[in-house]
């Protein structure tokens, strides 16, 4: 039943949501009726090979992640009905937290719900008019809505160009503290951000860096420590922000690691932190045993590589436009926002599971399927996804 709509706010609204079907930009959500993994269902009894999910190591499902959730439950309880400084910090919190601090060479960490919360009550704690951010023209949304937090001046740099760097570098030298914003891995180009040019850049001009290292965090690197770790300068780096909710196991949870100065101040003023509930402790002992995996074994890794250098190659050799670049984030450019929502539906009916990209979340013009590639796709899973590709890239005149 619709309810009647009694104001001109709720009239707006409804032409807003009529305003995006028109324009072919209205997002509708699929169901899944298993656990999130390779081959998945959806409401109404489709199986379906997944290629849009953030589980790039293949943990989602994983039964050491399931069972350490299991025995936190029993262990710990469901929940902490409290933020940490009050009474939301158990053992395994500080665990994780130090897991994570050395993981990557950092003082310490701090967890949060989502690396969302971690972006957004991270600038305003350590910077104020007296210093300046210096952000990429593609960071993610997070890191876009933390700096509107902050009284610090604000500047911006077109994606990863260095000169621009420099030149904001150079127009903020009488500022307190300079702080370089980037994301490790732009997530709709799956582009590496060049970090070695950043830090040098940052040495040059004593300016800080943070990293929003969300898309590479356990996979990114020989050690999987990141896109700092990728670039050979995890020591230049001094505040990495990620996630728990992508390859390490695609639950819930962010942090933020740097200094233990840095982390100290977080933990009084970061307002996200301060006024949010603990992360659940089923979701830091699944997290902690990700962790432990990663580093007892590289063979993910390494099947993830192989898998997305298979996967980039046979897509270009089928004749699509896909971005360059050697991260498992495989844009299927398609510049179309119609089109990618046609070619995502009938790729569906395929027994691919694939989503269209348009605006906002992608610049208008630039619309896209963005596949992403698991170390759980088998050959023949790539393979079949080429194959329905192809087969529907004709259908629709792409290809």
């Amino acid at each position: 039943m619709t309810h009647p709509l009694p104001n001109k706010a709720q009239s707006h609204w409804l032409e807003a949501l009529e305003q995006i079907e028109s324009d072919g930009l209205y997002k509708r959500e699929r169901e899944i009726i298993t656990p999130q993994r390779v081959e998945i269902e959806t409401q109404g009894g489709q199986h379906v090979l997944n290629f849009c999910a953030n589980n790039y190591l293949g943990l989602a499902d994983h039964p050491d992640l399931i069972s350490a959730a299991k025995q936190a439950l029993d262990d710990y309880g469901f929940g902490l009905a409290s933020v940490r400084f009050i009474c939301g910090t158990q053992t395994p919190h500080r665990q994780l937290e130090k897991t994570i601090a050395d993981f990557l060479g950092q003082d310490d960490s701090i967890l949060y719900a989502a690396c969302f919360d971690a972006n957004g009550g991270l600038f305003e704690p350590l910077l104020d008019d007296q210093d300046a951010i210096i952000s990429d023209q593609l960071n993610h949304a997070s890191i876009i809505d933390g700096i509107r937090l902050c009284k610090a001046e604000r500047h911006r740099y077109a994606n990863a160009d260095m000169n621009a760097l420099e030149d904001c570098l150079k127009a903020t030298q009488k500022k307190r503290t300079r702080l370089i914003a980037t994301d490790g891995v732009f997530s709709m180009d799956g582009t590496i951000a060049p970090l070695d040019e950043i830090a040098a850049l940052a040495e040059r001009y004593d300016a800080l860096v943070m990293v929003d290292d969300c898309h590479a965090t356990g996979f990114l690197g020989p050690h999987g420590k990141g896109s700092g770790e990728h670039h050979g300068v995890m020591d230049k780096i001094d505040i990495v922000t990620s996630t728990l909710g992508k390859a390490m196991g695609g639950g819930m949870g962010g942090f933020t690691a740097a200094s233990s100065t840095v982390v100290d101040l977080l933990r009084q003023r970061s307002r996200p932190y301060l006024f949010s509930n603990s992360l659940a402790p089923a979701l830091v002992a699944a997290a902690q045993a990700a962790f432990d995996l990663i580093q007892a074994s590289g063979e993910r890794r390494a099947k993830l590589q192989h898998n997305t250098e298979f996967f980039r190659q046979a897509m270009t050799d089928a004749g699509f436009d896909i971005k360059p670049g050697t991260h498992p984030i495989v844009p299927v450019m398609l510049y179309d926002a119609p089109l990618a929502q046609a070619m995502a539906q009938e790729l569906l009916t395929e027994g691919i599971y694939v989503i269209g990209f348009f605006y906002p979340v992608v610049p208008k013009g630039e619309a896209r399927i963005r596949t992403q590639i698991s170390a759980a796709h088998t050959k023949a899973h790539l393979e079949q996804a080429v194959d329905a590709f192809t087969k529907v890239g004709k259908r629709l005149g792409v290809v």
